[in-house]
């Protein structure tokens, strides 16, 4: 069975207590901390910067997982990885040089993600699969919490899973957007392993109880 990933997405969390928000969702059984980078350019939003994450991080025992929706990415990564992340992710359109900003990434002592909106191709896998750690799958078009989920990102989980299988690589593959306890098991089903859900966790009053609901959902398969 695999190694399944419940990753909360602080953007849905109460700002005014976000350190208690943290401590409260990985008492609740988070696996990671998600951080969602908008720069109102690649993005039609503005989040948190690596200010955030460093004020974050003396609450965290879990990974940081820092999602770069930002446009050039290269000027930032030293920050965040600084700041305290464990995973660096972003897209690639968003740089000039998708290996030279991955192999930034590792250099930076984090692990690198390349990320896919619902219309990007996969084909920027095919010369870095050796760089990347994570690849995450956007099931919903990025820049704001609490939309819907695309049921055609399956399609391309499914591509994504096989691409991984056939390198032998240990690369976890993350999808976000959309994800509540009633499609978590479709997209396991199609080869995801991470889950970034945030209205959906931070949205409820009992978050023990959605990421046990997640859970049961995926001991089922």
């Amino acid at each position: 069975m695999p190694q399944y990933r419940i990753a909360p997405s602080i953007l849905s969390a109460d700002f005014a207590r976000l350190g208690e928000e943290v401590r409260n969702v990985i008492a609740a059984g988070a696996d990671i901390i998600h951080f969602d980078v908008m720069d109102n350019h690649y993005v039609p939003n503005l989040t948190i910067g690596p200010l955030v994450c460093e004020a974050i991080r003396p609450h965290v025992q879990v990974p940081i997982d820092v999602h770069l929706m930002v446009k050039p990415v290269d000027r930032i990564i030293p920050d965040f990885a600084k700041a305290g992340a464990d995973i660096i992710s972003f897209h690639p359109e968003a740089s000039e040089h998708v290996d030279r900003s991955l192999q930034l990434i590792r250099d930076s002592g984090c692990k690198a993600g390349l990320v896919f909106n619902p219309g990007t191709p996969l084909h920027y896998l095919e010369h870095v699969m050796d760089k990347i750690d994570l690849i995450l799958i956007m099931s919903v078009n990025p820049g704001f919490g609490g939309q819907s989920f695309i049921p055609h990102a399956l399609k391309k989980i499914a591509a994504v899973r096989a691409l991984i299988d056939a390198s032998g690589r240990d690369v976890m593959l993350e999808v976000d957007g959309g994800i509540k306890i009633e499609n978590i098991a479709a997209a396991a089903k199609a080869g995801a392993d991470t889950f970034v859900a945030g209205s959906a966790i931070f949205g409820k009053p009992d978050y023990r109880a959605v990421i046990d609901a997640m859970r049961g959902e995926l001991a089922g398969l």
